[in-house]
């Protein structure tokens, strides 16, 4: 498993990612055409998807696509070739299966490069499955704090960090609100190395356990005190993933708030990155990372605002290994 890591890191990062800083406009719909577009949302049967994965064997389990246990995520393919990441849930988490197709349904409209889309379900007895694109490229999680051959470039951080602020301000502007604590697992690389939101954390109203991890450092203020997820949550958790990007770490936001305070800017970054970033863009990120992170959630940026802030960062148009 280690050398198959390590050559697929190798291979992932020494590939040049074309960069495509569009409009919103133009990410709706996945922005494909003619045979790349992306089938409508479709309801699958139990016996297809056992299909798909090989009877749902563990061999085809992916351990980081964006969910933990006790939910979990095979790879599969259809009849058509086209490769499918299968959510299997727990069988408490939805007991109403009227609610469950609807949610899907409603996820299953959404249709952004950003995402990584919900093409299908399954509702038949107790099963209850969700069906999105399959990410070949692994989770921000594995290389951000797990790497083997090379950190993440700061150019490709940057990157992530504009696409998932496109990604919540697409749902945003469809009126879909994240409905899970946002982190490094639920950011997915697609087959062009580009970093997606996974779309299984839009559903809501599930028994899948609490919307934010047991970890109380790293959950929004409001949170604790009224156990609602809002698009201020979730702002706040963005906050979370950019120090992760700057540090290379999970770094509790109070410490990070106390460095930021004592203008010690410096060592919230990636001793990796050093002489291979702008100490502008680190600031202007730190400063970007301190605002999402305010108490009051009202003090926090908005999901365009954040579009907005990390547009001009993007100065390099390929990212590669050898930059």
């Amino acid at each position: 498993m280690g050398a198959r890591c390590s050559k697929l890191s190798l291979c992932f990062w020494a590939s040049n990612i074309k960069s495509s800083l569009n409009d919103l406009s133009d990410i709706e719909k996945g922005g494909r055409d003619g045979k790349d577009a992306l089938p409508g949302f479709s309801e699958f049967s139990l016996d297809q998807l056992r299909a798909a994965t090989t009877g749902f064997s563990y061999e085809n389990i992916v351990s980081e696509h964006g969910e933990k246990a006790p939910n979990v995520v095979y790879r599969g393919k259809l009849d058509d070739d086209s490769l499918i990441a299968v959510k299997r849930f727990n069988k408490s988490a939805w007991p109403d299966s009227r609610q469950f197709l609807e949610e899907a349904r409603a996820v299953g409209q959404l249709r952004s490069e950003r995402l990584a889309n919900l093409i299908g379900c399954c509702c038949e007895g107790e099963e209850r499955l969700l069906v999105a694109e399959f990410m070949p490229n692994e989770t921000l999680s594995k290389h951000l704090f797990h790497w083997e051959a090379q950190p993440m470039k700061w150019a490709m951080r940057l990157r992530v960090a504009l696409y998932l602020a496109q990604a919540l301000d697409y749902c945003s502007s469809k009126g879909r609100a994240l409905y899970h604590d946002l982190n490094a697992y639920r950011v997915l690389f697609d087959k062009d190395g580009n970093p997606r939101l996974s779309c299984f954390g839009l559903m809501k109203n599930s028994r899948d356990g609490k919307s934010y991890s047991t970890n109380l450092a790293f959950t929004p203020p409001e949170y604790l005190r009224t156990g609602r997820v809002t698009s201020e949550s979730v702002v706040y958790s963005f906050g979370t993933l950019l120090l992760d990007l700057l540090s290379g770490k999970h770094i509790p936001p109070s410490h990070a708030l106390d460095l930021i305070r004592g203008k010690n800017f410096l060592m919230l970054m990636d001793s990796c990155l050093e002489g291979h970033f702008s100490n502008d863009d680190g600031t202007e990120l730190v400063r970007l990372a301190s605002r999402c992170l305010q108490y009051e959630p009202r003090e926090r940026p908005n999901a365009k605002s954040l579009v907005t802030a990390l547009s001009p960062l993007q100065k390099e148009k390929e990212v590669s290994s050898t930059s």
